[in-house]
């Protein structure tokens, strides 16, 4: 079995960290060039010569798309100088942990996660190969002990810091995918408002802290008048677009706290926590006007887009669905007294009584 392959977005993040990656990676060669000549190693001083530019084409490979090459050039460069700087100096001056950088990359980059598996054993058996043969040969430059322990410790810090960019960097990678996962989970593409699922979900939370804490809950019920008109006569590219504005005109006419969602075609639900009836139809009405006095000549229509409106206030013991079945007889109540108006919803039977006794 091959495995997940990465998203293309996950593939893009993985390219542009490859190419930060071959910046630091120059900064180093440039350190080490100068440590090397202090050191008295000038081979391994001229490596980084070639080495720099190395890193160069292959940033400017992974720029412009060269990929392979980009990472062909990497892979040299690291495995040369993993091995020279280790036969020459030693395994204690501590090259070899540049090879250890590729484990996560392979497995962040490549499009199979068993390709990924198997070029990790290659790098193992590398890597076991070059720890027994430092072992079995002298250093052929040997520096001294203070000398090579300095070597060391540079090259323990750079991966020190080179991990933990990696990997700062691919939390705040998983974190954007996070986030736009949950985006895609609960919001309406169109509209940019919340789909249905998640307001249904909203509002369950509201109603147990209502039925909680006592705790006002009111709902706006709301739908696009002559709506299909605009899909017959202008197209429905016209018509997301509008929808998509109405939208956003409700996210500004409502208050800080309240939620909006699309309901289903051009029925949208917004959710009030704390508001009574007569704070809702406030709302209501300040939504209406937004929606009406848009100039919607900008879209090519020759008349406003308005709004339908169904208040309910949900009451104690209600289900969802009650609230919403009042709210939507007062919306098709308003659509039948003429449109571009807000309508109540009518009291039920337990309120009537109530108020009733209350009188």
């Amino acid at each position: 079995m091959e495995g997940r392959r990465p998203t293309a977005d996950s593939r893009s993040q993985f390219w542009l960290m490859c190419m930060r990656c071959c910046v630091l990676a120059g900064c180093v060669d440039v350190a080490l060039f100068f440590i090397f000549h202090y050191l008295g190693s000038p081979i391994l001083a001229w490596i980084n010569v070639f080495s720099g530019p190395m890193y160069a084409i292959a940033w400017w490979a992974l720029k412009t798309r060269r990929n392979v090459l980009a990472l062909t050039l990497i892979w040299i460069e690291v495995l040369i100088h993993a091995t020279l700087g280790s036969l020459l100096i030693g395994w204690e001056a501590g090259f070899y942990y540049y090879l250890l950088m590729f484990i996560p990359a392979l497995f962040a980059g490549n499009r199979s996660y068993r390709r990924a598996a198997l070029t990790v054993v290659a790098l193992w058996l590398f890597y076991i190969g070059l720890a027994v043969a430092t072992h079995l040969v002298e250093p052929v430059q040997p520096i001294s002990e203070n000398a090579r322990l300095a070597l060391y410790l540079f090259n323990l810090t750079v991966l020190f810091g080179m991990s933990s960019y990696l990997s700062m960097y691919y939390m705040m990678t998983v974190r954007r995918a996070h986030r736009s996962l949950s985006r895609m989970a609960t919001t309406d593409p169109l509209t940019l408002l919340y789909n249905r699922g998640y307001m249904v979900e909203l509002a369950g939370r509201h109603i147990a802290e209502r039925e909680h804490a006592g705790r006002r809950l009111a709902f706006l019920l709301m739908d696009v008048d002559h709506f299909k008109q605009v899909n017959d006569l202008h197209g429905h590219d016209c018509g997301d677009r509008v929808l998509s504005q109405v939208g956003a005109l409700l996210r500004e006419a409502l208050r800080e706290g309240d939620s909006v969602g699309r309901w289903g075609g051009e029925e949208i639900l917004a959710l009030l926590p704390g508001a009574d009836t007569r704070q809702a139809t406030q709302v209501a009405e300040r939504v209406r006007q937004a929606v009406a006095g848009y100039d919607w000549s900008l879209y090519g229509l020759h008349a406003p887009v308005t709004l339908s409106i169904g208040v309910s206030e949900h009451q104690a013991g209600e289900m969802l669905s009650d609230s919403l079945n009042r709210a939507d007889a007062a919306l098709y109540a308003g659509k039948h007294g003429g449109r571009n108006r807000v309508e109540v919803a009518l009291e039920t039977e337990q309120q009537s009584a109530a108020g009733s006794q209350a009188g």
